[in-house]
């Protein structure tokens, strides 16, 4: 499956139908801004001891959709996905809204607990109810994008 492109794939009807995002070049050649950076303390060696959370890897598909579409369009697509899916105070289908599979971006929500506002407080501290701030969400990203350089990093 094209990694733009989704469809119903799981139980939960999270679907997409069509492009996930309207110029798949938005992005690409950008160089990251790496000036900000986040001390994740001990936040990789917790997710680690979880046999949910560590069970998660990219694929050989989703290195290859990285590769290709570099990490300034993943960060990209993450930022959109944190700012749609888990910014809001209330997200429509908290809980549900994260796919298991689709997009790189998805595995690093799961395997990082940034996939539902329940998981951003167990896991980050970040608490339930209220928005996300913008420095709660490029952290949220950091840690995504942090997970996904890693995982790059192995394959």
């Amino acid at each position: 499956m094209d990694m733009g492109k989704m469809r119903k794939t799981d139980s939960h009807g999270d679907c997409f139908v069509g492009d996930l995002f309207a110029d798949e070049d938005f992005g690409r050649g950008e160089k990251v801004d790496e000036t900000v950076q986040y001390d994740f303390g001990d936040l990789f060696e917790r997710l680690s001891q979880s046999a949910f959370r560590s069970g998660f890897h990219l694929k050989s598909r989703d290195v290859e959709y990285v590769c290709d579409k570099g990490m300034a369009v993943i960060r990209r697509h993450a930022e959109d996905f944190v700012h749609r899916r888990l910014a809001p105070a209330t997200p429509p289908n908290d809980g549900r809204q994260t796919p298991m599979r689709g997009h790189p971006v998805f595995i690093a929500q799961h395997a990082t607990g940034c996939c539902c506002r329940g998981c951003l407080a167990k896991w980050h501290g970040i608490p339930a109810g209220r928005g996300l701030t913008e420095t709660e969400q490029g952290y949220v990203v950091g840690v995504i994008m942090e997970w996904i350089r890693r995982q790059m990093e192995r394959a």
